[in-house]
């Protein structure tokens, strides 16, 4: 029991005193957040759930409760295809993003010595999220054009004798892209996780005779393992969401989720956009599960 105690003006002592349950207690102070979480994350995603059941034609949606938006959904194989090449395109900025962001950040933790000198490193990483994801998106192309800098310098070095088509529009061109613009989101809670380890770990390791290798392996990547299961999260949800990317950066020759999407709401088929989200849903938090089994990401949050 928790007592709420109302004074009275010039009183010394209590007026009156209310006993409020301790479980009350906790749920008004959560409230206002349950609130907006219903409001704002719940809320549209029971409409989505909802417009997913309804009928449509080429002009308008009818209220009603139809599973042919999912039928049409799971059972084609070009769907399927389209899942696959959404969960390839994940798997492989995953991959590099993790790689890439775990020695970015062990740089910033371990070998930069200087409290400001890390924070002026890092904020050259954000230099880039100074602008719009579509510009950095889209500064790409004149680099990897059949006319771009990347081609120009190899066929005047007489490295190939003709410009490579496949640096841009293609399944290269996306991945690149997603690397470029996620990275960040790897290497911030990863070096927010190293910047955690108690040095005196490293110096007892050292002390009994360990390498740098099995310190890396033994000592700083297990405990670098939240912060790399948050990354995780970042990342993947981000690419199976990216739509723009996979439309220009592939030049229109390849697809994903988010992107067949994007199609079916120009084309006011909004229902099987919504059957198409709730699946995407389902699969995202499906993988966030599986990392969350694997790896107990609570000591970071």
């Amino acid at each position: 029991m928790v007592e709420v105690r109302f004074l009275g003006v010039g009183e010394p002592k209590p007026k009156r005193v209310i006993r409020v349950p301790l479980r009350l207690v906790s749920y008004l102070q959560a409230t206002p957040l349950m609130l907006i979480l219903g409001c704002f994350l719940l809320l549209p995603i029971l409409m989505i759930g909802t417009v997913s059941f309804w009928d449509y034609d080429f002009a308008q949606m009818y209220p009603d409760f139809v599973t042919f938006n999912y039928t049409e959904t799971l059972g084609s194989w070009v769907t399927w295809k389209i899942y696959f090449n959404t969960l390839k395109f994940a798997f492989i900025v995953w991959a590099i993003t993790l790689f890439v962001g775990f020695w970015v950040a062990y740089f910033l933790a371990f070998h930069v010595r200087t409290s400001t000198m890390q924070s002026v490193l890092f904020l050259v990483c954000t230099v880039p999220f100074l602008t719009s994801n579509i510009i950095r998106m889209i500064s790409w192309i004149p680099v990897l054009g059949r006319n771009g800098l990347i081609n120009t310098a190899l066929v005047n070095a007489g490295i190939v004798p003709q410009p490579i088509e496949w640096l841009l529009y293609s399944d290269f061109a996306v991945v690149l892209a997603m690397v470029h613009l996620y990275t960040l989101f790897m290497v911030t809670p990863i070096f927010n996780t190293m910047m955690r380890i108690d040095r005196s770990l490293l110096e007892a390791a050292r002390d009994a005779g360990a390498s740098g290798w099995q310190i890396l392996t033994n000592v700083i990547i297990p405990l670098s393992k939240p912060g790399m299961a948050i990354g995780t999260i970042f990342v993947v949800t981000l690419v199976m969401a990216d739509f723009s990317t996979v439309q220009v950066m592939s030049g229109g020759q390849s697809a994903s989720v988010a992107l067949m999407m994007k199609n079916q709401m120009s084309l006011l088929q909004y229902p099987a956009a919504a059957a198409n989200a709730v699946v995407l849903l389902a699969l995202v938090l499906l993988m966030v599960a599986a990392i969350l089994r694997v790896v107990d990401i609570r000591k970071e949050l």
